[in-house]
């Protein structure tokens, strides 16, 4: 008998817009909701810089794609992919300025038994995190390959986009 379960993706988007390239992360999923029609089962979520309040929102996923400003020592606007086994070294490095606050939601789903069964990172190497809601052009020129990264992800997953006509997208 075919399980009657449907998927369950999450799409959050972390990080400070008060910070230039910090922001990253919820201007990614800003631009997804723009450019796709998305299913049901795909929950686009602007985590911003909340920790336990995301809890509820990210119990028992089946996926988690996580967009974020990542430092790992890469040119500015590069971007860096993340999956499973890779994602906890990610949180033993202080990589992000909120960075404690997902790692104790994570741990905290783990210890509730309640743990997305699968986690992937797709970052963006900041250029500055001085104080500043604009993106720097260094990371503004990398945020159409972060969500075309964001999409292709869910596309693996078998999700199927549907691109929002320009006049939609640009609502």
């Amino acid at each position: 008998m075919p399980s009657t379960t449907q998927t369950r993706i999450v799409v959050l988007g972390v990080g400070n817009i008060l910070l230039t390239d910090e922001g990253v992360g919820v201007r990614a999923i800003e631009a997804l909701g723009r450019q796709y029609d998305l299913p049901p089962e795909v929950t686009l979520l602007d985590g911003g810089t909340s920790a336990m309040e995301m809890l509820d929102d990210l119990a028992h996923a089946d996926l988690l794609i996580i967009a974020d400003c990542v430092r790992a020592g890469l040119p500015p606007g590069s971007l860096i992919r993340l999956a499973d086994d890779e994602v906890p070294a990610l949180m033993k490095l202080k990589m992000s300025p909120h960075q404690i606050g997902l790692s104790d939601v994570l741990a905290t789903l783990v210890l509730a038994g309640e743990s997305p069964k699968r986690i992937v990172v797709h970052g963006v190497e900041p250029a500055s995190l001085a104080t500043d809601m604009r993106l720097t052009p260094t990371v503004e020129q990398s945020l159409p390959r972060l969500v075309e990264a964001l999409a292709q992800e869910l596309r693996m997953a078998g999700v199927a986009l549907v691109p929002r006509l320009p006049a939609e997208a640009a609502v």
